[in-house]
């Protein structure tokens, strides 16, 4: 994985929360048991994506955690650079902290235009190209379930 497993969570909450009406709110207890993430650990991801102005909390027992701006204004540059720092895709692949344009290691202009297409895809895909690409594959997961359970029911 290139990110970090608080990007991995963070994304997956917010993927979660990227699909709920705008406005919406869900309490990390509730994401967690759902994205079966470590509640206590998607907790400080969540609380540092607030920090960070990605996410609206609201502490209560009605309360909970949402987006602070529309999906669709949100990337995943952004979810990256709240939780691990965007240095990491400007170092060298081999994480030489000498090498760079001036002083390249042996892989640093092989590794340059997939580091170049990894940023590239990072800042142009959003949370709400997340979440629709949730709901296509969940919708695609219930009809292939309802196929089969159709064709058991038609073999019997």
């Amino acid at each position: 994985m290139i990110y970090s497993r608080s990007v991995e969570y963070g994304l997956r909450a917010l993927t979660h929360l990227a699909a709920l009406p705008r406005g919406a709110q869900k309490m990390v207890r509730e994401i967690a048991a759902e994205e079966d993430a470590p509640l206590f650990y998607l907790a400080k991801t969540l609380q540092q994506l607030a920090r960070r102005g990605i996410l609206h909390s609201v502490k209560g027992p009605s309360g909970g955690f949402s987006l602070s701006r529309p999906p669709r204004k949100i990337s995943l540059m952004d979810v990256v650079d709240a939780l691990d720092g965007s240095d990491g895709f400007e170092r060298c692949a081999v994480g030489l902290p000498e090498c760079d344009d001036e002083t390249p290691c042996p892989l640093h202009d092989i590794y340059k235009p997939v580091r170049q297409a990894v940023i590239r895809y990072m800042t142009r895909t959003t949370l709400a190209d997340l979440a629709d690409e949730l709901q296509r594959k969940q919708k695609s997961a219930a009809r292939r379930k309802a196929r089969k359970k159709a064709s058991r029911k038609a073999a019997r």
